[in-house]
């Protein structure tokens, strides 16, 4: 109770007491792209949980509930790590760093390896805003009323029932109209393209 009313040298001795007990709750799982140390921190969190959320009246034991807390801890941990959603962040490759993760005394990065136009070209800045222009002028002759509001409204971030509502017809007809923009965008970028 002393831990859990912020009383430091109580959250020390709980934590000193239960580090071992931690570790070896760790080292019984592993942790794919992680350290034993990732989990044991993990554990610890689990641990800090269990001082925080520990009731004694529910009738059992601080260091049962303790296990409990520091396995969930880790097991969460290790499933969110497995997760496909985070494959894209747990394989990342930096733009900042040298090819190969090269220690090389040159300031070429990976970033400045890669193929590929610089924005601040000029000759590329007057073609994008001929473009632009281009479009802008295809879009003003060739959009109908309810495309060019449905258009106008979706790049302002309204959502489909937002613009149906507001332009007094339903969704599918906002989706239709909007389909319609993009085949006339796409049209249009084909006709602009210059042959090699």
């Amino acid at each position: 109770m002393k831990a859990r009313n912020g009383d430091l040298r109580a959250q020390e001795d709980l934590i000193r007491r239960y580090t071992g007990f931690v570790r070896l709750k760790a080292s019984s799982y592993f942790l794919a792209g992680g350290e034993s140390e990732d989990l044991i921190q993990e554990g610890l969190i689990g641990l800090y949980k269990a001082v925080r959320d520990y009731r004694p009246d529910k009738e059992t034991s601080f260091r049962s509930f303790a296990e409990l807390c520091v396995t969930r801890q880790i097991i969460t941990a290790i499933k969110t790590a497995t997760r496909l959603k985070h494959q894209a962040l747990n394989h990342y490759v930096s733009f900042g760093q040298t090819p190969a993760g090269q220690d090389s005394d040159s300031d070429c990065t990976l970033g400045d390896a890669l193929p590929g136009s610089r924005v601040d070209d000029p000759s590329l800045r007057v073609i994008s805003s001929e473009e632009l222009q281009s479009l802008v002028f295809c879009l003003g002759t060739s959009l109908s009323t309810l495309e060019a509001d449905a258009l106008r409204m979706y790049l302002e971030g309204a959502s489909y029932e937002e613009m149906a509502e507001d332009l007094e017809c339903d969704t599918k007809t906002i989706d239709n109209a909007l389909q319609r923009v993009k085949r006339k965008v796409i049209t249009h970028q084909r006709s602009r393209q210059v042959l090699q």
